[in-house]
């Protein structure tokens, strides 16, 4: 079976990217496995991805990157034009043109291969559109169901009967989802994101270090997350708190920390390749996210042995911390809960260590052959 996965941009990084490209390499074990990008910004993925797996772009964005003849000043042309296919409430709408429009569709009009899966609402709805009817399409939403606009949601509503299943990474999603697409012929399943298998390094809860992680946007909630901590070092001055990841706000981000007096306890890291071993340094991984569409983070700080604080946000991390067990949930938008749930997990270092075991041992439900034999069994039922 050839198998297919249309992401954004596979040369970023991200939970998305992270999680698909894990699967891909998983399933490259049994199938033929390619990654499709829609753009390419860069020379190389930043993330791993298993040398079985093929990866080709679609738009080259790398400066000097030529497109090949005929379609040479088309392409010009139509790179300055806004896209009419991408809903402009897509949230990467600005990344679209005219030009990836047309080389998507034809993309999709052409595709040869037995599953499609696609990654995000704009390209679910592309798919839906105009892939060959012969194709398995398979839109896996990372996104909770709630979280997309009007306009893009009448969008879902007409288009997403025609693909033949809907995967979301929550049973809350599957719930709705199901519920949107009654009397449909579209299958739902829930299927979470998967940690790739082999060793990893384990935190020894020593470091009094806390750990976020996630690009820099608003949904991310690092506005929150400041605040929180400078309640947090007017009581434990000794605790750090490191931020991973890069986006449009982070000058807003250093500004806030400056003006928190937080420069001594709050370093924003960057980007980084190696996750899991900055998760190891830490004893406690941190989460303010606005909405999370699961958490991969979560997983993968448990896979360290690192407990989580996290916001009861909608939907992931409800349905992974078992709230006392191996992490703490605090109220939603609740900045002083948040602070008072770092303080607690701080201050009681025996439970933080009774939790850091729990964490380990829920990891293994995420184990990426696991979750890779649950996609099987859709293929299995959609193939039939």
């Amino acid at each position: 079976m050839k198998v297919s996965f249309l992401i954004l941009n596979a040369y970023g990084m991200g939970g998305t990217i992270r999680a698909t490209f894990d699967l891909a390499t998983e399933m490259s074990k049994r199938h033929e496995v390619e990654v499709i990008s829609v753009f390419r910004h860069a020379d190389h993925p930043f993330l791993p991805l298993g040398p079985k797996v093929g990866l080709r772009p679609l738009v080259d964005l790398r400066p000097g990157a030529r497109v090949r003849w005929p379609y040479t000043k088309r392409a010009e042309r139509l790179s300055a034009r806004e896209s009419t296919l991408i809903h402009p409430e897509e949230r990467a709408y600005a990344s679209f043109s005219a030009w990836s429009d047309e080389v998507l569709k034809r993309e999709l009009q052409r595709l040869r291969t037995d599953v499609l899966v696609t990654t995000r609402a704009g390209l679910n709805i592309m798919a839906a559109r105009f892939a060959r009817r012969r194709v398995v399409t398979i839109a896996q939403e990372h996104l909770h169901f709630a979280a997309h606009q009007p306009g893009i949601f009448e969008e879902i509503r007409r288009w997403y009967p025609r693909l033949d299943a809907v995967i979301t990474l929550t049973e809350a999603d599957e719930l709705d989802y199901r519920t949107m697409l009654d009397g449909a012929p579209t299958r739902v399943f829930t299927i979470g994101n998967g940690l790739a298998g082999g060793p990893r390094p384990r935190s020894r809860q020593e470091n009094r270090i806390v750990l976020a992680a996630g690009r820099l946007v608003p949904v991310k909630g690092y506005d929150r997350l400041l605040k929180a901590f400078a309640k947090v070092v007017e009581k434990r001055p000794d605790w750090k708190l490191r931020i991973y990841g890069e986006g449009r706000v982070s000058d807003k981000l250093i500004k806030l920390s400056v003006r928190l007096r937080l420069h001594n306890n709050v370093t924003f890291m960057g980007p980084t390749g190696d996750i899991e071993g900055e998760l190891a340094k830490s004893s406690i991984h941190v989460v303010s996210s606005r909405f999370e569409g699961f958490g991969m983070t979560i997983i993968e700080a448990f896979a360290c042995g690192v407990p989580v604080v996290s916001f009861d946000c909608p939907r992931g991390p409800r349905e992974i911390i078992t709230s006392g067990h191996d992490g703490l949930l605090v109220p939603p938008d609740d900045v002083d809960a948040l602070a008072a749930g770092l303080l607690q997990m701080i201050d009681d270092d025996e439970g933080r260590r009774r939790m850091a075991a729990n964490a380990l041992e829920r990891a293994g439900d995420y184990d990426i052959s696991k979750i890779a034999d649950r996609w099987e069994r859709s293929f299995a039922e959609l193939t039939r």
